[in-house]
């Protein structure tokens, strides 16, 4: 069970880094969709963070199971906030979101299992 929980994790944590990179160069799909949702540009940096601070968290938790779980159960809230925010705004393009909600569970579910 641990070791699925690693590839997840490990996996999981590559994808938030280069989210969070894509956010913090402003790559212009990410501009794009921000702009079609209506989220601020100027507080790209903050989903980044939240980002970055999940893959770290993805990461350590391998080694002490507490902070695996409550980084994996932070990413699954990140990801619902993003399904909601495409929602609201009647963007469709959110099946990465969803997508991702659901690797990020899978992770949780994964890490708890493994302790």
């Amino acid at each position: 069970m641990f070791v699925a929980a690693a590839i997840v994790s490990g996996l999981l944590a590559v994808t938030l880094v280069n989210s969070a990179r894509m956010k913090l160069t402003r790559d212009q799909p990410v501009v794009d969709v921000m702009t079609r949702v209506k989220f601020p540009l100027d507080k790209l940096w903050l989903l980044a963070v939240a980002e970055l601070a999940g893959a770290v968290g993805l990461v350590v938790g391998l080694f002490w199971w507490p902070i695996g779980v409550a980084a994996a159960a932070g990413v699954v809230l990140y990801f619902v906030g993003a399904v909601i925010y495409h929602l609201r705004a009647h963007d469709m393009t959110l099946a990465p979101a969803a997508v991702l909600v659901l690797v990020s569970i899978a992770a949780l579910v994964l890490r708890a299992a493994s302790v």
